[in-house]
């Protein structure tokens, strides 16, 4: 018995759940989890189905039966074996709690991930990532060699066929010629509760505004910066007496809570992109 999961999205309309249902029943396959959702707003509806599939029944078939199904309702569909685990190219700087916590929840089995290999442009993380056994690149960037580094990027995609790229507070912005190439595959934490304190330094900034809340986002990269489909936030409740090194060790806890969360849901097919939003099929 294999388990497998669809995702899909397409115009909302009577029928869709019934004929998706209906070419699981006809090849013996049980539905063990589904969620869906019709956006009122944006004509759209969502579906994610786990579901096991007889012995025999292997995947070009299911491929075959959803691909003949998805004319009639302008199926945009997914099919996922669960025994294969995202492939994830990390990319840091010189803060290392977001990478120390997805390489410990790695390694615990908590995500479903398989983290191929960390790159940087700086080596200060080389130790820990070792320590895991796991591949470091050290790759410098400036103004003069961005399109030289981000192209070494992309290579490392390749070679290590990763599904997903994760900036674990990797802090540099990327072109907008790399996000085109890799839509909604690079996901960021970002150190503040989007859409407020955009860039740099956002806790500085929510100190000089005197907020009482603040937050860690998890998004995908666009070409807009700190504007992509957000995935998951945190937030904590803080007060006067925090000063901007206060706020900021309150947020790293919070940007590896909200990371992990994200890249655990993307592991497990259950994010889905929405035009500028997301749905998160939980």
């Amino acid at each position: 018995m294999t388990q497998y999961v669809l995702t899909l999205s397409c115009p909302d309309r009577p029928g869709i759940v019934a004929a998706v249902s209906g070419v699981l029943a006809e090849r013996d396959c049980n539905i063990v989890e589904s969620q869906q959702f019709g956006d009122r707003g944006t004509g759209r509806f969502f579906l994610r189905t786990q579901f096991d599939a007889p012995e025999g029944l292997g995947e070009g078939a299911l491929t075959e039966a959803f691909t003949a199904l998805g004319p009639e309702f302008a199926l945009d569909w997914h099919l996922y074996d669960r025994a294969v685990p995202t492939r994830v190219l990390i990319l840091v700087s010189k803060y290392g709690h977001c990478l120390n916590d997805l390489l410990y929840r790695h390694r615990s089995g908590l995500l479903g991930i398989d983290v191929v290999a960390v790159a940087s442009n700086h080596p200060d993380m080389r130790p820990l990532t070792q320590s895991y056994g796991i591949d470091y690149h050290h790759l410098p960037v400036s103004a003069k060699n961005r399109a030289a580094q981000e192209a070494e990027i992309l290579a490392l995609v390749e070679h290590y066929q990763a599904d997903l790229v994760v900036l674990a507070r990797y802090m540099q912005i990327l072109t907008d010629d790399l996000c085109a190439k890799l839509p909604g595959r690079i996901m960021n934490i970002h150190h503040s509760f989007l859409p407020s304190f955009k860039g740099a330094k956002p806790y500085h900034q929510a100190y000089e505004r005197g907020v009482k809340l603040i937050g860690a986002t998890a998004h995908y990269v666009t070409p807009h910066l700190d504007e992509g489909p957000i995935i998951e936030q945190e937030v904590a409740r803080v007060d006067h007496t925090h000063g901007p090194d206060e706020l900021m060790a309150v947020g790293r806890d919070m940007e590896c809570l909200a990371l992990a969360r994200a890249v655990r849901w993307q592991a497990e097919h259950r994010v889905l992109i929405n035009a500028d939003r997301t749905v998160v099929l939980r």
